[in-house]
């Protein structure tokens, strides 16, 4: 089974998959933070998804399953402030993100988790039993 991005399907790694990001912008000016990259693999048990955000903590990050569709988005605003003898300057920084994820009807999406560490988001989408790969076995024959 594969993931599927906005309805199409996901066989593999392919510039196909990166194409079809939703930028967010502000204001109609581009955020300061690009989309992040992400890598999705597939083993025996789980899919995963790892999102490379330095500079965002967990806390920035919102995490959301609805209809086989697994949405991971951050939104982030700073605001510095620096009062110096004749002048003051204030600079803000705003920076947003928005990815999907269909979802095939194989996973288990009551057991997703999430993990960050070291700017990098790690979301371990369980497979349900029926959907693992079962060892080979050999038939008897009578």
């Amino acid at each position: 089974m594969s993931l599927v991005l906005r309805n199409k399907l996901f066989p593999g790694l392919s510039e196909d998959f990166f194409d079809n990001d939703f930028f967010s912008n502000f204001l109609g000016q581009k955020s300061s933070m690009s989309m992040p990259a992400v890598n999705i693999s597939e083993d025996a048990d789980s899919f995963r998804i790892e999102v490379a955000a330095p500079g965002l903590d967990k806390k920035d990050f919102r995490i959301e399953v609805k209809n086989n569709l697994l949405t991971i988005s951050s939104e982030k605003q700073e605001k510095q402030e620096a009062n110096e003898e004749r002048y003051m300057r204030r600079e803000f920084n705003y920076c947003a993100f928005k990815r999907s994820f269909g979802l095939p009807q194989t996973v288990d999406s009551d057991n997703i988790k999430a993990k960050h560490s070291n700017g990098i988001l790690n979301v371990v989408i369980p497979k349900k039993e029926e959907a693992k790969e079962k060892p080979m076995r050999q038939i008897e024959i009578k």
